[in-house]
C-alpha cells in the first residue's frame, strides 16, 4: 500500500521510483495524500526542464566585474592599469553585448594601438584575454573572441641595469629621507609596493630581518616574505627607529594635501618614481626607476655564485624562471664555453695555417 494511516499522525505516501524511495507526511485525509503522490510521480516521469540561465552580459558589465575583481585581489598598480586601458575598450564595445565582440574588431583593435607601440598592443590584448576568461569561468559569457589572437611581434631589448657606482652617485644627491628608501630598497631587493607599506611591526632588530609583503601571487594574497637585513639596512632602520614619530605606523610615510579630499593626508609613501628623474639628473647618470635596484642585487648574488634558490626567496618570486630574468651577469659556466670555443677556434686555424706553409715548402 503506497497511500497509509499513521496513527495520530496523518496520512502519508510512500513509494519507490528506479530504486529511489519518494515519500512525504503528513496529510490530514486519505484524498490529498493520494493527490500529493500523484502529482509527484507526474514530476518523476515528465520532469520540467530547468530554467535557462542567460550566458552574456554587456562588455561594460563585464569590465566593471573585472575590475573590482582586480582591485579586490591585485595592486594598486595593477588596478590602475586596468582602468586606464578599460576606458579605451568601453569606448569600442561599452554598449556591445560580450557575443557581439567580434575577433576581427579586436584586431583592428590591436593594431590601431599598435601605432604607439606592438607592447603597447600587446598589453592590451593580455589585459583584455584575462578579463574574457574572467567572464568564462564564471558563467557570465560562452565565448573569448581573444583566444585565437597572437600576441604582435617585439623587438626584446636588455634592460638597462645601473652599475653600483651610479646607483650610489643617485643616492649621494638625494635628501637624507630619501637616501634611507633608496638604501633600503637597495639592500632588501624589494619591489616599490613593499617597502612602501613596511612597517614597524616588520622589522626585527634582534633577528635582523625585515617582512615584505607582496600581492604578485597566485590568488592575489597578501603573502610575506623574510629578508635578512645587510649592515647597512640595520644601520639606517636602526637610526630611523630611534627618531620614528612613535603615533605613525610606517617605516616611510608622508604628509600631503589632497586635492580631491580637500585635506591634509598622512599615510605610508605611494608611488615616488618621479623623483628618480630628478635625482638621475642630479648625479649625472643615466636615468633608471627603483625596479632596476632589484636586478641590480639579483645580478650581485649571482656572481657570487649564490644559488638561485636563495635568490628567488629573496626576491619573493613564485617560479624560478621568473628569477632568471633578472640574472644579468654572464656566467663562468657562459664564459668557460667561449674559452673552450676560442681555443678550438685557435688551435684549428694554427693546423690549418702549419699544413698551408708546409704544402708550399714542398710544392
Amino acid at each position: 500500500m503506497s497511500v497509509y494511516l499513521v496513527d495520530k499522525k496523518g496520512w502519508r505516501f510512500d513509494f519507490t521510483h528506479k530504486g529511489t524511495r519518494q515519500t512525504e507526511a503528513w496529510f490530514k485525509t486519505k484524498q490529498e495524500a493520494k493527490r500529493a503522490e500523484a502529482e509527484r510521480k507526474e514530476e518523476l516521469i515528465n520532469p520540467q526542464p530547468l530554467p535557462q540561465i542567460p550566458t552574456d552580459i554587456k562588455f561594460l558589465e563585464l569590465v566593471n566585474r573585472r575590475l573590482d575583481y582586480v582591485k579586490a585581489y591585485h595592486t594598486e598598480h595593477h588596478y590602475e592599469d586596468y582602468v586606464s586601458l578599460a576606458r579605451r575598450w568601453v569606448k569600442e564595445w561599452g554598449e556591445m553585448m560580450c557575443r557581439d565582440i567580434t575577433p576581427d574588431s579586436i584586431q583592428e583593435y590591436m593594431i590601431r594601438r599598435s601605432h604607439v607601440s606592438n607592447y603597447t598592443a600587446n598589453k592590451d590584448l593580455r589585459y583584455l584575454r584575462a578579463t574574457f576568461n574572467h567572464g568564462l569561468k564564471r558563467e557570465w559569457i560562452t565565448n573569448n573572441p581573444t583566444k585565437n589572437i597572437s600576441f604582435l611581434p617585439v623587438e626584446k631589448q636588455m634592460k638597462y641595469i645601473p652599475s653600483t657606482q651610479d646607483v650610489l652617485k643617485v643616492i649621494m644627491v638625494a635628501d637624507s629621507d630619501t637616501q634611507d628608501y633608496l638604501w633600503t630598497l637597495k639592500e632588501t631587493m624589494g619591489r616599490m609596493s613593499e617597502v612602501n607599506r613596511l612597517a614597524w611591526t616588520d622589522v626585527d632588530f634582534d633577528d635582523r630581518y625585515v617582512i615584505l609583503y607582496t600581492r604578485k601571487k597566485h590568488g592575489g594574497h597578501l603573502t610575506p616574505r623574510k629578508v635578512p637585513m645587510t649592515e647597512r639596512s640595520y644601520s639606517v632602520l636602526s637610526r630611523r627607529y630611534q627618531q620614528r614619530a612613535k603615533d605613525k605606523p610606517w617605516v616611510f610615510w608622508q604628509r600631503y594635501w589632497s586635492r580631491k579630499k580637500k585635506e591634509w593626508i598622512e599615510g605610508p609613501y605611494e608611488n615616488r618614481s618621479k623623483i628618480m628623474k630628478t635625482l638621475c639628473r642630479k648625479a649625472d647618470v643615466k636615468y633608471f626607476r627603483f625596479h632596476p635596484l632589484r636586478h641590480l642585487g639579483a645580478s650581485t648574488l649571482d656572481r657570487a655564485n649564490v644559488n638561485i634558490g636563495s635568490i628567488q626567496r629573496i626576491l619573493g618570486h613564485e617560479n624560478r624562471t621568473t628569477t632568471e630574468i633578472y640574472l644579468h651577469s654572464i656566467g663562468e659556466a657562459e664564459r668557460e664555453a667561449m674559452k673552450i670555443f676560442e681555443n678550438f677556434e685557435k688551435s684549428h686555424t694554427e693546423s690549418h695555417t702549419d699544413e698551408k706553409r708546409a704544402n708550399q715548402i714542398n710544392g
